[in-house]
């Protein structure tokens, strides 16, 4: 018989390579799915990381959130058209913003350029539901208006009202809304600076509050918040070329709000402190640069108003035409009146009622003359 011969050892090498590589190529072309295996077996939830308690910071911003949002709603406007042909009406959607509940009669205050050129406007309450408003009134110099909504139960809580006055800068501030429509949501900021003043297309709004809390399109006529839950301003524009956050917003001051609202919703508009005269500033430069004193010149004193009470004088003409000046008003109470503006601006600081200290140039000479505000007739 023929005994089988040994392998040659340089055959047995290669034939053991060959194994070895037919292994690792089986290997690598299955790793994948034995991989996936393993991660299939092994898959399950992670155990939960304690956080631990939430910051005082934190606490606050939720606190705050839960206090004031009750008292924020959502408004959507519209506008009707009627068909030429049916005469049926059709509400399309015109826009969106933000208010907030004002007292419990269901006053709700939100920008003026929030309804502004709308027909009817609809309020969604915190709990979804729904009501049709109708207008009260408005102030276009300030952006502020007024809404009205009967809710028949469950009444939504008024925002709490605090004081803008007092405002430093550094302040934080919280801005709540409903931006690009969304839900309910919160930025939070700094007040950036006090007394600032923009102008829109149509007018110049003054003495606003500029923040860096995030206020986008749909937060305008949302309330503009203090750490202490407290109502300090409306969030009335944002500083864009695009409409989008750009790190500086505007609020109307809650002291104006305060003083604008409430005759809104008695007469259906706002009505200025006056001191009962008429003024013009292109006759009251003119005599004012004759005479060579900084001021505005009243040109009449209203019949029964406060300032003839007080005996302010206004211009006369003279037998030869020529214009005896009246009483020339430098000052209310230390600040400065300058022409028309200045003297709306100065007397927007005080309510009907109060009496102000009107410093007055008359004959060469400068007088206090006390003069109550009343309101104003035009």
């Amino acid at each position: 018989m023929q005994q089988n011969q040994p392998t040659d050892p340089a055959v047995r090498r290669m034939l053991l390579f060959g194994l070895a590589t037919l292994v690792i190529v089986v290997v690598i072309y299955f790793l994948p799915w034995i991989e996936t295996m393993l991660i299939r077996l092994d898959a399950e939830p992670r155990i939960v990381t304690p956080r631990g308690d939430l910051s005082g910071e934190e606490q606050t911003n939720i606190e705050i959130f839960q206090l004031a949002s009750p008292s924020v709603v959502y408004i959507t406007t519209v506008r009707r058209f009627i068909n030429p042909w049916t005469r049926n009406i059709t509400e399309l959607p015109r826009g969106t913003g933000s208010g907030f509940i004002w007292d419990k009669h269901g006053h709700v205050v939100t920008n003026y350029h929030v309804i502004e050129g709308a027909e009817a406007a609809h309020v969604r309450l915190n709990d979804e539901r729904v009501y049709k408003a109708t207008l009260v009134g408005a102030s276009p110099e300030h952006d502020l208006a007024v809404l009205r909504i009967s809710v028949p139960f469950d009444k939504p809580t008024p925002v709490p009202v605090g004081a803008s006055h007092d405002l430093k800068v550094g302040q934080k501030v919280y801005a709540i809304g409903n931006p690009f429509g969304l839900d309910y949501t919160l930025t939070t900021g700094v007040i950036s600076a006090l007394n600032r003043t923009i102008q829109t297309e149509d007018i110049e709004i003054e003495e606003l509050i500029q923040t860096d809390a995030a206020i986008n399109p749909g937060n305008s006529g949302g309330p503009l918040i203090d750490s202490a839950g407290r109502l300090i301003g409306i969030n009335t524009a944002i500083y864009s070329p695009s409409g989008a956050y750009a790190g500086i917003g505007f609020a109307v001051p809650v002291d104006t709000v305060n003083r604008v609202v409430p005759d809104i919703i008695a007469y259906g508009r706002y009505i200025r402190p006056s001191l009962g005269v008429l003024v013009d500033d292109e006759i009251s430069e003119a005599i004012t640069e004759q005479l060579g004193v900084q001021g505005l010149m009243i040109l009449r004193v209203n019949r029964g108003s406060p300032a003839q009470e007080a005996g302010l004088q206004g211009a006369q003409l003279a037998s030869d035409d020529t214009v005896i000046p009246g009483d020339i008003i430098e000052a209310i109470d230390d600040k400065p009146i300058s022409d028309s503006a200045s003297l709306i601006n100065t007397l927007e600081e005080y309510t009907i009622g109060d009496q102000v200290q009107v410093k007055i140039y008359r004959q060469g000479k400068s007088m206090l003359v006390p003069v109550i505000l009343e309101r104003s007739r035009s």
